[in-house]
């Protein structure tokens, strides 16, 4: 079964889900945007009988605290002193990080800060390298360029229900094996107000993530963690040529291309869940 809780961590709420053995090796799942850890709930009972799964909604996502900007530094950095602090507390001393979009930098944050504590990589959909970042990201460099209200504002119907929808459905065959409640989930957080200003302010600090490319790349190189690659090809968000960059660096790793999109775990984990317990294995 898994367990839904919550954790006092700098002074916030933050819910996280939890499964499987307190004494086994820990998997921790970092989630993307827009969902929480509810992207997790088929992943999560899947491992459970052979691993300590931890699964956080990061401050601003999903069931945890969502304080204003004036109170929180929503950063990625930020982000992952959070995570940081929420393993600490769990006793969490080792552990697996699977990733996916945002939760990428997070997690690769985490391994600069422990590189000792990291386990392994899965990486799912999560960019460490510009060859992963096309077209769709033009007006997001805009705004990297000039934090502007015009800027902010052309990124506004990215926080609406079609472009969360198409980040759900773009690049699957079958879309039959998308459940509707999934964007749905995501979009009724989004709404909350006031959430559309902090996302905005978290979008605009991705602009680090690009900036600490070069020493992600230093890790994987210097560190060598055993590293699972799954990439839902079809994605226009993170594209394919992201996950084979990779292996410049992590020339070691295990690469699976996905005929699906973004969130691949939404109609792949059949696919997927048995890639990872043997990778984990």
């Amino acid at each position: 079964m898994t367990h839904h809780r919550t954790a006092q961590v700098a002074g916030l709420t933050l819910f996280y889900r939890e499964a499987g053995p307190a004494d086994a090796p820990v998997v921790v799942l970092l989630h993307g945007f827009p969902s929480s850890s509810h992207m997790f709930r088929h992943l999560i009972p899947a491992l459970a009988d052979r691993y300590r799964v931890i699964a956080p909604d990061l401050p601003g996502f999903g069931l945890s605290d969502m304080p204003p900007l004036a109170d929180f530094p929503y950063s990625f950095a930020a982000f992952a002193d959070i995570v940081d602090q929420l393993l600490a507390q769990l006793g969490a001393e080792s552990y697996a990080l699977y990733v996916m979009d945002y939760g990428a930098p997070v997690g690769l944050r985490l391994a600069l800060l422990h590189p000792e504590r990291v386990s392994a990589l899965i990486i799912q959909n999560g960019n460490a390298y510009e060859a992963g970042m096309g077209d769709f990201w033009a007006t997001t460099r805009a705004l990297w360029e000039d934090n502007s209200a015009a800027n902010r504002d052309a990124m506004r119907p990215f926080l609406k229900l079609d472009a969360t929808r198409f980040q759900y459905l773009a690049g699957v065959k079958d879309e039959t094996r998308i459940d509707p409640a999934a964007w749905i989930h995501d979009q009724f957080f989004l709404d909350r107000p006031g959430n559309d200003e902090i996302q905005l302010a978290i979008m605009y600090d991705y602009r680090t993530n690009v900036a600490l490319y070069p020493a992600f790349h230093d890790y994987f190189r210097v560190f060598q963690p055993p590293a699972l690659i799954l990439w839902g090809v079809n994605d226009p968000i993170f594209l394919p040529e992201g996950a084979q960059a990779f292996l410049r660096d992590l020339p070691r790793a295990e690469l699976h291309h996905l005929d699906t999109g973004h969130f691949a775990l939404e109609d792949k984990t059949d696919e997927m869940v048995p890639l990872i317990r043997q990778f984990l294995k």
